[in-house]
């Protein structure tokens, strides 16, 4: 979850993978970690959303999608609950104190928002390939 957190929860897959049914795994990781995949998983999503809302040009609702939730309410909810402010009242609060932000076209690029040009492979996206000067760039 911590290296896939924008991909889909399949909780039956990873139990299966775990060697556990989906309701003992559940009990076993929430004694672990003190809340259950689904709320790990969603806490991991925001502190990636809180990154990108610092740091990228990027709409709420781009956002919301790269960061694995397919609801733009549950996406601002968890995100509220969690940080005490909407996502737009954070991005406000935190943008203008560092460098200045990423555009957003790099950033869902980098992300993996964006299907590959022509000619180019999916695991092509190392600093020298975000160059500017590059034809294919945004």
């Amino acid at each position: 979850m911590d290296r896939d957190w924008a991909e889909p929860l399949d909780l039956e897959a990873i139990a299966a993978h775990a060697g556990y049914s989906r309701h003992h795994f559940v009990r076993a990781f929430k004694a672990v970690y003190g809340q259950t995949p689904g709320q790990y998983l969603s806490r991991r999503r925001v502190e990636r959303a809180q990154e990108m809302l610092r740091t990228a040009n990027l709409s709420v609702t781009e956002i919301c999608t790269l960061v694995g939730f397919s609801s733009l309410g549950t996406f601002s909810a968890r995100f509220k609950k969690q940080t005490g402010l909407s996502p737009s009242e954070y991005r406000a609060e935190h943008v203008g104190r560092g460098a200045a932000l990423i555009p957003g076209c790099y950033a869902m690029l980098r992300a993996g928002g964006f299907p590959p040009p022509a000619g180019r492979s999916e695991q092509s996206n190392s600093e020298e390939d975000l160059d500017l000067d590059k034809s294919w760039a945004c």
